[in-house]
């Protein structure tokens, strides 16, 4: 199918196709799944608690499973043994210094994120998370960034298992695949985040 076609096809996305989808193709192989959260993403470890990984997303939004994902492709295997990966966050309320930090930490998740976008054929926007911060940021050159990361993967191939998402998302919403640097509309004009 072509990406016009695509276009002119509506998706309906469902967080529980997303769940589906991602254990049918990880669970055996990592012991994760994909669970619906009721309030903000954490990624847990496997415990005494729960025997198995769980990368919780927020409130059921397809958008948060897809970003989520995409911070555990990068993740590694020593990471996937820590809570939220041992990364350093600071929620929303940023100031410039710790905005620009995010923005640095965010371009590769955000890259596989837009990927994962296009294969599921759902649109994609670049997130500062900042709303109520000082941090301003210059989201044009932000979203730049995250496409400059884009066309490097496809360059050089995305991390092995966004890969495999990817490919499994694309022939799930019938998208095309491989995706190309044609796929990705990097355009000045950007939405709000959602």
């Amino acid at each position: 199918m072509s990406l016009e076609a695509v276009n002119s096809v509506k998706i309906t996305h469902h967080y529980q196709d997303l769940i589906r989808l991602f254990d049918a193709t990880f669970f055996k192989q990592y012991n994760t799944r994909l669970i619906k959260g009721e309030d903000e993403p954490i990624y847990l470890p496997a415990s005494e608690t729960c025997k198995f990984n769980q990368i919780i997303f927020a409130h059921g939004y397809y958008a948060s499973a897809l970003h989520e994902i995409s911070h555990w492709c990068l993740a590694g295997s020593a990471r996937r043994l820590l809570e939220d990966f041992g990364y350093w966050y600071v929620p929303d309320g940023r100031d410039q210094q710790q905005q620009s930090e995010f923005e640095k930490v965010e371009v590769k998740p955000q890259a596989i994120e837009w990927a994962l976008c296009v294969a599921a054929g759902k649109d994609f926007d670049v997130s500062t998370d900042n709303l109520s911060g000082s941090g301003q940021t210059d989201r044009f050159a932000f979203k730049d960034k995250v496409y400059q990361q884009v066309c490097y993967y496809l360059e050089t191939g995305f991390p092995s298992d966004a890969e495999t998402l990817i490919k499994t998302l694309a022939l799930h919403y019938q998208t095309p695949w491989p995706l190309l640097s044609r796929h990705f509309c990097h355009s000045p004009s950007i939405a709000a985040a959602s």
